[in-house]
């Protein structure tokens, strides 16, 4: 289990993990890159015995706000008692001395973060199926959990969630400005012109997908994975994002079929229903929602092709990334025409 880890020494991790938490490593560090992220660099380390999983932000080009180690480690810690499931957390780290950048240490926790038709078809329809409820059903106990009683009451402000999103996201695509984006400007201005009525606020993921999460061969969701944009606010921005993958754009999974579209899956209509049905929240505006999230996901994958045009990316299919940028800004328009 041993390559090169760009961003991660393991001599290094090592000692801080013997002054941090002493006994959980009883040996020299191996490890290896976790594939599929394209956003924040996650290793599997091991000393033979036990193995760990380690989050750091990724090289160069970081986003003010983005890439918020103590914001995972946080959330992640908070609902480890609720029916949310979560890796157990181990140790927060944000001297950049250790590592190069915040870090945190976490349970390795068994699953597989389905991506494409051909990964996911070992499940079989059936599974496939139970595996796609479960996502959803998680999602209505992550917004079940009241923030306060797991100490996240200050974790974010829940009024002008929504405008204040549609600001930072327009702010952040100024960050990763590298080309000409037809339409994206247009689409901002949309976005802010037509905000919906905010939803009860709840624990918003931020990026919930069914790559996000760990699902065994019986189809059990076993971790709910990627924190870093949780925050406090609109719970419908999750469920307008998870449908922005449901009908997955050209590139994010190269050149194979995404997960989504596999036999049992089930369509966008059913998913919102099982959600509404489960958490009783009204969606009659939800095609806002899945505007937003084509802009979201735009702009993550503007700043991803900019670090990429840098040389700033560690592993596959970074070069493909670019190529989703004006799909999702048209999907966006046509969506938010059908409202």
């Amino acid at each position: 289990m041993t390559e090169e880890l760009p961003g991660l020494d393991p001599q290094r991790l090592r000692a801080y993990l013997d002054r941090a938490t002493p006994g959980l490593v009883a040996g020299p560090l191996t490890g290896r890159v976790i594939a599929g992220g394209k956003s924040n660099l996650t290793y599997a380390v091991t000393d033979g015995a036990g193995v760990w999983v380690v989050r750091r932000p990724p090289l160069g080009h970081v986003l003010a706000t983005a890439h918020d180690m103590a914001r995972e480690y946080r959330v992640m810690t908070a609902l480890r008692d609720t029916p949310v499931p979560v890796p157990r957390t181990y140790t927060l780290c944000e001297d950049p001395d250790v590592l190069g950048a915040p870090f945190y240490v976490m349970e390795h926790v068994a699953g597989t973060p389905f991506r494409t038709r051909d990964e996911i078809a070992v499940l079989g329809a059936e599974r496939t199926r139970a595996a796609a409820e479960s996502l959803v059903a998680t999602l209505g106990e992550l917004h079940a959990v009241v923030p306060a009683e797991v100490g996240l009451g200050g974790f974010g402000r829940p009024s002008g969630f929504l405008e204040r999103q549609v600001r930072r996201w327009h702010k952040q695509l100024d960050a990763s400005r590298s080309r000409d984006v037809p339409g994206i400007d247009e689409l901002h201005e949309r976005l802010a012109r037509t905000v919906p009525e905010q939803s009860a606020p709840a624990i918003v993921h931020g990026d919930y997908r069914l790559d996000n999460v760990l699902i065994t061969p019986e189809g059990d969701l076993t971790a709910v994975l990627d924190w870093e944009m949780a925050t406090l606010g609109d719970p419908l921005v999750d469920l307008g994002l998870m449908l922005v993958y449901r009908e997955q754009p050209d590139g994010l999974v190269g050149d194979s079929a995404p997960a989504t579209s596999a036999e049992g899956f089930p369509s966008s209509t059913e998913l919102v229903e099982l959600y509404r049905a489960a958490t009783g929240r009204d969606v009659s505006q939800l095609a806002w929602y899945v505007a937003f999230g084509c802009f979201k996901l735009a702009v993550i994958a503007e700043g991803i092709h900019l670090r990429h045009s840098r040389g700033l990316t560690v592993g596959a299919g970074f070069d493909r990334i670019g190529a989703m940028v004006a799909p999702l800004v048209e999907r966006a328009h046509a969506t938010l025409k059908e409202r």
